[in-house]
């Protein structure tokens, strides 16, 4: 698989489960761990595992198995390590308390359409 299909199939799994304001961040030129964010949002804890839980079956049927898991017995906000690429997928409070997008706002930011 490739970086730009690891990218989208993140940000496709996340979409399939309602995710909210999927944006995919070129993190190359900003970071060394990872060339890429991808980050949503949803409303409930709930629908924030669930999306976790998609991206995760979704990307095992493609043999794309996650490094590390972080936050998801609370909810708030749950972090899928793929090595190139990390998810983040807030409750929308704790999106909009970290701000992402605003921290690195050098990188370059593409909105996810499905």
């Amino acid at each position: 698989m490739t970086q730009e299909e690891l990218v989208k199939s993140i940000a496709k799994a996340a979409a399939d489960k309602k995710a909210r304001d999927i944006v995919m961040m070129d993190m190359r030129n900003l970071m060394s761990s990872t060339d890429d964010f991808i980050i949503a949002d949803a409303q409930t804890a709930t629908q924030v595992r669930a999306i976790a839980d998609n991206i995760e079956e979704e990307l095992d049927k493609k043999g794309a198995h996650f490094l590390h898991k972080e936050g998801y017995h609370e909810g708030e906000w749950i972090l899928l390590d793929y090595g190139d690429a990390v998810a983040h997928i807030f409750k929308t409070e704790a999106r909009e308390y970290y701000a992402l997008e605003r921290l690195w706002a050098d990188a370059k930011l593409t909105r996810f359409e499905d």
